[in-house]
Parts: C-alpha cells; structure tokens; sequence
C-alpha cells in the first residue's frame, strides 16, 4: 500500500512532452496518445509497481503461472531500478520490442536474461528465465515439461551460446548467436505488426 505522501506525488504525474518521446522511440504521436490512454486506464497514478504489473500481465497467461517472468520483465523494464515503472519507461521499452531494430530487440532480450545486470549470462540465469517461460504457459504446454528437460534445454542452448566455453554468455556472444539462428530470427519478429 502506498502511503499518503507518495499518493499524492504520483497523483501528479505526467508524461514527458510527446515529441520528446516521439523522437526517442518508434511511435508516432497519435500512437503515443493512445498507448497513454490506455496505461493511464489502468495505472490512474502513472506508474506501475511491480504487485500491479504482475496482476495486469497474469490476466494474459491465465492457463500458466507467470508470476516469476513478469517479475523477470518488471526488473528489465525498471531501468532506474526505483521499484516502479513510468510511462516512459514502458513506452521506450515497448518500442524496442515492437518496433526496434535485430540489434535492439537482442539487447533487450540479453538484458531481461543478464538477472544480475553484471554484462554476462550464467546457466543459473538462463534456466531462471525458461523454467518461468515453461511456467508461464502452464497448462498449454503438452506433456508438462520436467525440470530436467529444461536443464537439457538450457544446456544445450548455453553450449551453442557460450562460443569460447568460459562459463558465461557475453552480449557479444549473444548477439552473434542469435542472429545466425533462424528461430531466434523468427521469434524477434513476433510482434513487429503490433500496435
């Protein structure tokens, strides 16, 4: 729960001038106007902790458990890391994974998997992010995966990712493993016509 004073410094809150947001992400302004629109529907207060993030984004998922992956998604979308998200920090986000550019669209993905934001990705952070993947669609996954499955997932992907065997994916590493994997290719290209 929020106390009185923070209240009423969110209450007040506004987005940054449009066109300044414009000329920092791929929407136009009339897009912009409605995205805000709806965001303001359902964050009044203009910003979003975490609690309500994941209370929206499970109304998506509501076969799986996705509790642990919005949580992964709230942290990669914080930039500040202040505990609550703006529009602007949406919005920008948003952008990248709509409308960014491959280079983009893979740095965000290495962020959301880099947990720890130490510029490397461990097999511990790459299997935190499929086990809340695999949770997150719940019940639309048949057979149920095991734990072990995921690890085989996760193994094989580090191996293939984890070019001069060091134990860590680098942004580097990512990037160039990605972007010669077809389906890591497809999978970027999700939501290029949303919005």
């Amino acid at each position: 729960m929020m106390d009185e004073e923070q209240e009423s410094t969110t209450v007040r809150y506004h987005p940054e001038n449009l066109e300044q947001l414009q000329s920092q992400t791929h929407f136009s302004r009339q897009e912009l106007q409605l995205i805000y629109r709806g965001f303001k529907n359902d964050c009044p207060s203009g910003v979003v902790n975490e609690d309500t993030f994941k209370n929206i984004y499970a109304l998506f998922f509501p076969l799986g458990d996705s509790s642990k992956y919005a949580q992964f998604l709230f942290n990669a979308f914080d930039k500040d890391k202040n505990g609550s998200l703006s529009f602007e920090e949406l919005v920008c986000d948003l952008s990248v994974l709509l409308r960014g550019t491959t280079e983009e669209k893979l740095n965000w993905a290495f962020n959301l998997y880099d947990i720890n934001k130490d510029g490397q990705i461990t097999k511990e952070e790459m299997l935190d992010i499929l086990k809340a993947i695999y949770d997150l669609m719940g019940k639309s996954i048949h057979p149920r995966l095991k734990e072990e499955a995921v690890r085989q997932h996760v193994r094989m992907f580090f191996q293939k990712m984890d070019i001069n065997q060091d134990g860590v994916v680098t942004i580097d590493e990512f990037i160039d493993c990605c972007q010669k994997d077809e389906n890591a290719m497809q999978s970027l290209k999700i939501f290029d016509n949303a919005v």
